[in-house]
């Protein structure tokens, strides 16, 4: 099958009376768990650990939880200090955007492969329905063929990231009010956002964020949290932590297996400090009939050598307080 069959596809498919009743179940599905960061993280890992074979899923439920600890930082001391309330606001919104963005599109894709498991043929004409991408409906045809698993989480990683691009990180008002701000600037100097997959044996692995306006960058960043995700002797162990510890939004979530004291403040959880957003989509543009060549974004990437991360964690915690107390001064000083 080529792109072209499946835009050929698209223009002539009619939906049964069967498959009008499944597109309407799957929608109540994405209304009930796209509501916020919490029921995105329970929503992608409930399904790997239907569908083991779909690791993007636990990807996405991991970095999903890194994305609610990010999003609760906000309310930290420290980022008060760094950080207008106006400026917290968009930061918080850009998080929440993208990541609803992403669930909107991916979770169907998602149910949509589940269906045809149950029914045992391919049900991916249905993707139409969603507006998502050509691409991916070849690529999860592809994937019912010749069961290359790594290949369909790199397509997700690409689809997701290719996704975002335009309506958050190429949209005006986050480019102005968030990536071109100094605080977007030092937590990509600092290298204060990164992911963590924690273990419950107190073990931080993970790597640096940056260059994140970048979609080759995003998208090398998914491709080396795959490799660290998929590794066996790693692999279980994030597993555990996933199924033993309920996603809250708080650091604590993790700090309270490390050696080191957790933070008391690290204790907030996201659903006492964020209301519910209602979100709306209004671009529906396929990225994927303006980027004719993927395969490059499918060529194997290199592991930093450091990926277990408790030293430099427990240095950039300093290092944040540090730089925190300095902008306070300042700001006392000129008053």
């Amino acid at each position: 099958m080529s792109l072209d069959t499946v835009l050929k596809q698209r223009q002539h498919t009619k939906l049964t009376d069967s498959e009008v009743a499944l597109v309407t179940q799957i929608n109540k599905q994405i209304e009930k768990m796209n509501v916020d960061n919490i029921s995105r993280t329970k929503a992608y890992q409930d399904f790997y650990f239907r569908n083991r074979e779909i690791l993007w899923s636990f990807l996405a439920s991991m970095v999903s939880r890194n994305a609610g600890w990010n999003m609760v930082d906000l309310h930290l001391k420290e980022y008060r200090q760094m950080l207008t309330p106006n400026a917290r606001r968009s930061i918080f919104y850009t998080y929440e955007r993208a990541n609803w963005l992403i669930f909107s599109d991916a979770y169907p894709q998602l149910l949509v492969y589940e269906a045809s498991k149950n029914a045992r043929r391919p049900l991916f004409y249905l993707l139409k329905e969603w507006k998502v991408s050509a691409f991916m409906e070849l690529e999860w045809n592809r994937f019912w063929q010749e069961q290359d698993h790594g290949r369909i989480d790199i397509a997700l990683i690409i689809n997701e990231q290719n996704l975002i691009q335009h309506p958050v990180l190429e949209h005006p008002e986050y480019r102005k009010g968030v990536f071109s701000t100094l605080p977007f600037w030092l937590q990509e100097r600092f290298h204060f956002s990164t992911v963590l997959f924690p273990t419950l044996e107190g073990d931080l692995f993970g790597i640096s964020v940056y260059g994140f306006k970048k979609l080759n960058k995003r998208i090398n960043v998914g491709k080396k949290l795959l490799q660290i995700l998929s590794n066996p002797a790693y692999q279980e162990r994030f597993e555990t932590f996933a199924l033993q510890t309920e996603p809250t939004g708080a650091r604590n979530d993790y700090e309270r297996y490390l050696s080191q004291n957790p933070r008391t403040d690290h204790r907030s959880i996201l659903r006492m400090v964020y209301p519910i957003i209602r979100h709306e989509r209004h671009d529906f543009s396929d990225w994927s009939l303006n980027h004719p060549k993927v395969e490059p974004f499918f060529r194997e990437v290199r592991l930093p050598k450091q990926i277990h991360l408790n030293d430099w964690y427990e240095h950039k915690r300093m290092e944040l307080s540090l730089l925190a107390k300095v902008k306070s001064h300042l700001i006392k000083k000129r008053g």
